[in-house]
């Protein structure tokens, strides 16, 4: 029985041909719907990893982790330097990320913070930030030095030591720009596929610089000194700053944005987060990020349905598309379908006979599909990631994708059904008659 379908979808593989092909995008995208919609969940769920955290002023969580995390909108409200010394204080705190925003270069964030972010900050399954070309803020004696993420030095066509100007504001065109304190590129970040890649981070001292927050000493000692000594004086408050913000040494800058925390233990991050809440001199907002995390991508909900249904629809259109090839050769096939019968083919044989074709052609439209998939995953991975900031990687079939090709599969077989008794129903006379 197979063979002689396939004998027959050889001798029609003109109009076979084209219905595999349909087949076969149409899985293809609903596949790679899947894919992405699968990794990119994965990959928002991983933009940070090992804070456990993140506090602001009293805002929504949802508001503080867009600001903090992915860099998106301001935040109507800051803390003052004198919460950030208390949480330093807080029982069980191994470290801290303080941030300020508020700048921009071009459109793309400028996140003022400081080493600790190249030494604790983790993305993915905790994996530390790499420079993929120079080093941190430490390895200027000035505070007027950046580090780029991948993609704001690439838009920037930007390389270690060159000059770049920040911008004061958050929008693409500024009208107000620090010229008057140039930075120099320090260091270039690995690409990490998170929002990490289009920042430009300066330090708290830098952007206390450009906002007439943070002055060096040398300025109020002697306003006429030498540039040389100048120089000198600056690098040297500079390379004190972080290790004075314990003590009572003039802040870098006078508020912040929000600050990242990593906790000794974990467990003790419910207590300290209703120890901020309850903080009396300011009102904060601490929040755990993957809590706040997955309640964000809930709202997404809608989009991912809205992108699964779009692919569905897609492989209906290539089943119909299928379908109406079927019913279409049926009257080229009325001969064919009454010699069978004239020789003894019964209901099963005519049935079995147009089902294996349509099996055979949908197999190999999804098989052809699935190949095209991981070819795409295999070769164009790295384009998906450069242009569009989607990664993906070619794994095994999800048990979800291999149900998924099965209901395309099955799908085709039931639609083959009402085509198959259609043949079935030609009268044998019908099929034989010579008509002019």
């Amino acid at each position: 029985m197979f063979k002689l379908a396939l004998a027959s979808l050889w001798n029609r593989r003109g109009s076979v041909w084209l219905t595999i092909v349909a087949i076969a995008v149409s899985t293809l995208l609903l596949l790679g719907v899947e894919r992405i919609r699968v990794q990119t969940q994965e990959n928002f769920a991983n933009t940070i990893s090992g804070t456990d955290l993140i506090v602001g002023a009293r805002t929504g969580s949802t508001e503080l982790l867009l600001s903090s995390v992915f860099h998106i909108g301001n935040l109507s409200n800051t803390l003052s330097w004198e919460s950030y010394l208390y949480l330093q204080q807080l029982p069980s705190v191994e470290w801290h990320i303080p941030m300020a925003m508020g700048d921009s270069v071009q459109g793309l964030p400028v996140i003022a913070t400081t080493d600790a972010l190249f030494e604790h900050f983790q993305y993915g399954s905790k994996q530390p930030l790499r420079f993929a070309r120079g080093a941190d803020f430490s390895s200027h004696t000035t505070p007027t030095v950046a580090v780029l993420g991948a993609e704001a030095a690439a838009e920037l066509q930007l390389n270690v030591d060159d000059p770049v100007t920040i911008s004061h504001g958050t929008g693409d065109i500024s009208f107000s720009t620090h010229d008057a304190h140039p930075f120099t590129v320090a260091g270039v970040l690995a690409r990490t596929g998170t929002p990490i890649d289009r920042g430009v981070f300066i330090p708290l001292a830098g952007q206390g610089l450009v906002h007439g927050e943070y002055q060096p000493e040398d300025e109020h000692a002697d306003e006429h000194a030498g540039d040389h000594a100048h120089d000198n004086d600056s690098a040297h408050d500079y390379a004190h700053a972080d290790s004075q913000q314990g003590e009572s040494a003039a802040p870098p800058v006078y508020t912040l944005s929000a600050v990242l925390l990593g906790l000794e233990n974990r467990a003790f991050a419910l207590r300290l987060q209703r120890m901020i809440n309850t903080y009396d001199e300011e009102a904060l907002s601490a929040i755990m990020p993957g809590l706040a995390l997955q309640n964000f991508w809930r709202t997404l909900n809608l989009f991912e349905r809205a992108l699964m249904t779009i692919s569905v629809l897609v492989v209906i259109t290539g089943l119909l598309g299928m379908l109406t090839t079927l019913l279409a050769s049926l009257r080229e096939r009325r001969r064919e379908m009454a010699v069978l019968r004239s020789i003894g083919a019964g209901p099963v044989t005519i049935l079995g006979l147009l089902v294996c074709e349509a099996a055979a052609v949908t197999i190999l439209g999804t098989a052809l599909g699935t190949g095209a998939l991981y070819a795409v995953l295999v070769l164009g991975a790295d384009m998906l990631q450069n242009t569009l900031g989607i990664q993906v990687t070619a794994s095994l079939l999800t048990l979800r994708e291999i149900y998924l090709l099965a209901a395309i599969i099955g799908a085709a077989i039931v639609l083959s059904f009402y085509p198959a008794w259609r043949a079935y129903r030609n009268a044998l006379a019908d099929g034989l008659t010579v008509k002019l």
